[in-house]
């Protein structure tokens, strides 16, 4: 679904095309505000029980005594001494979170209250929330067709707050996006085990074969932004623009055999990708861009992901 939808009399647009710096602190301060103990008790404490450590990490060696696992045994240490020491280890606590940010034209459009990467920036806010009172580190690959940068993972409201503003502020390019490259370079770069966040449309039918070899070291997490005419578009004439080849079309909504050839066929590509997903071993969670600007739209299917995974008993 490579389409953007703009009303084809004249008239402005329904959102912003940008936001300042200003706006996203104040969105991000409104997540704690509006949400109430929403973000700071029921979804950290599901972040919490959802993601956990990488498993555990070396912490200091101790004399063997009768009953230790052989195979704790830390030969150089017993040879230097003449007498066995075992490794103790500890459970890892901390977690690493990467946001994978599509840049590409369409991110930028939608009839909702937000456009897909205003919603998409609003949900890293929250998510960096979180990571911020778990001491958790976050990261940042965004761009599309080639143009990448990513932002290393590191802890600090500074730095999530650095994140959040790129989300923002990075300009969408003419070209077409790569989910699968971006994909593969996170796989390439990171070397420890990560949640990664994926935020796309996952706009066109193009496979994604870099999804499953990065879903085998990875926790992937594929956040599907949805714009809000794509379910139900409006009763009227539209001009649907493809923001990469500038073809654009006018459409009949009004029109019920068009209505339901529309409807059709996203079914079938949500379908396809939802396919994709699950051969990949790969979660997915939808949000929906509302009508209104409300951030229940957000910590809503946040909630709700959470708690499906409880149910479960996922441990990464």
């Amino acid at each position: 679904m490579p389409f953007s939808f703009r009303p084809a009399p004249k008239g402005p647009s329904q959102q912003p095309t940008t936001e300042t710096l200003a706006t996203v602190l104040a969105a991000v301060r409104g997540l704690y505000v509006e949400p109430g103990r929403l973000v700071t008790d029921v979804l950290a404490g599901g972040f919490r029980s959802t993601f956990r450590g990488g498993g555990v990490e070396f912490s200091d060696v101790r004399e063997y005594v009768e009953g230790d696992d052989p195979r704790a045994v830390d030969w150089n240490v017993t040879a230097r001494f003449g007498r066995p020491f075992v490794k103790r280890f500890v459970e890892e606590r901390e977690r690493t979170l990467v946001f994978v940010f599509d840049l590409q034209p369409t991110m930028a459009c939608g009839f909702g209250a937000w456009s897909l990467r205003q919603a998409a920036a609003r949900l890293c806010a929250c998510l960096g929330l979180m990571a911020i009172e778990n001491h958790d580190r976050v990261g940042l690959l965004m761009g599309n067709a080639g143009r990448l940068r990513m932002v290393l993972p590191k802890k600090g409201a500074g730095h999530v707050l650095r994140i959040v503003r790129d989300c923002v502020e990075a300009p969408c390019r003419g070209d077409a996006s790569s989910v699968d490259a971006m994909l593969a370079h996170v796989a390439g770069r990171l070397r420890r085990r990560a949640v990664v966040f994926v935020l796309s449309d996952f706009a066109g039918h193009a496979p994604l074969p870099s999804l499953v070899g990065c879903a085998k070291h990875h926790d992937v997490v594929a956040v599907r932004l949805l714009a809000n005419e794509l379910r139900t578009p409006p009763h009227t004439l539209l001009r649907a623009h493809d923001p990469v080849s500038g073809r654009s079309v006018m459409v009949d909504f009004a029109a019920t055999a068009v209505r339901t050839a529309w409807q059709q066929r996203v079914q079938n590509w949500l379908g396809l990708r939802h396919e994709q997903f699950q051969r990949a071993g790969v979660d997915c969670m939808d949000i929906e861009v509302p009508a209104v600007a409300d951030l229940a739209a957000i910590s809503g299917p946040l909630a709700r992901f959470f708690r499906r995974r409880s149910l479960r008993q996922v441990r990464r």
